[in-house]
């Protein structure tokens, strides 16, 4: 393989990387409240309210229904919108963020269900708010489980850009499409695979080893 060829797959590995930290920054401020609001307003909970949950719950749905391809031509118009092109990575980074948001809502809303009761009972009992309570008690107690979630988010990032690649979303899969397949260059198909799986790998065990980290600093 020469070395331009390397040079443009470490170019297309930092495009990737960039497509997948900024959707899934992004991801995480939109989808981190979505999940906590999708979790304090069920049933039985400390701002019950059946309207906004439904209503809430409907649009997560709705969002991790569409196909990723789908989602991503669908939203043509708002991609142009608010980056002024459809085609690269800063287009690439508003459907990558819009099929990882309701995700992040639904990881979130999990993790805060699995709290037991018990947490929140003493929270009130004490003359805590409902604010002071998902602050201080709820988000602190369910951050191992979050960060597992936020995990499998990046993973699937991982996946979603390399598919973005294929309608001029730049990055490893673009390089895949334009050069190991329309050019038949196998070797750089087979080397923009083993790097894909290599930053599954990473971001798994990073994430491994953040949960664990947090897990212990709960118990302490």
């Amino acid at each position: 393989m020469s070395q331009d060829m390397m040079m443009l797959l470490f170019e297309g590995l930092l495009d990737s990387l960039y497509m997948i930290c900024a959707s899934s920054g992004i991801a995480f401020i939109i989808g981190l409240p979505m999940g906590v609001v999708l979790s304090v307003t069920d049933n039985g909970n400390i701002l019950e309210n059946r309207p906004v949950n439904a209503v809430l719950s409907f649009v997560v749905n709705i969002g991790r229904s569409i196909p990723f391809i789908i989602l991503m031509v669908a939203i043509m118009p708002l991609t142009r919108l608010l980056v002024g092109t459809s085609i690269g990575t800063n287009a690439a980074i508003v459907p990558l963020s819009a099929a990882a948001t309701p995700f992040v809502a639904r990881v979130v809303e999990s993790s805060l269900r699995e709290i037991d009761r018990g947490v929140i009972e003493a929270a009130l009992s004490m003359g805590a708010r409902p604010m002071e309570i998902i602050v201080k008690a709820l988000l602190p107690e369910a951050l191992p489980s979050i960060i597992a979630g936020l995990t499998l988010t990046l993973i699937n990032l991982v996946g979603y850009s390399a598919m973005a690649g294929a309608i001029g979303g730049g990055g490893l899969g673009d390089i895949a499409i334009r050069y190991g397949f329309q050019r038949f260059m196998p070797t750089v198909m087979f080397v923009t695979v083993v790097i894909l799986v290599l930053l599954v790998q990473f971001f798994q065990l990073a994430g491994d080893k953040l949960a664990a980290v947090a897990r212990h600093d709960r118990k302490n």
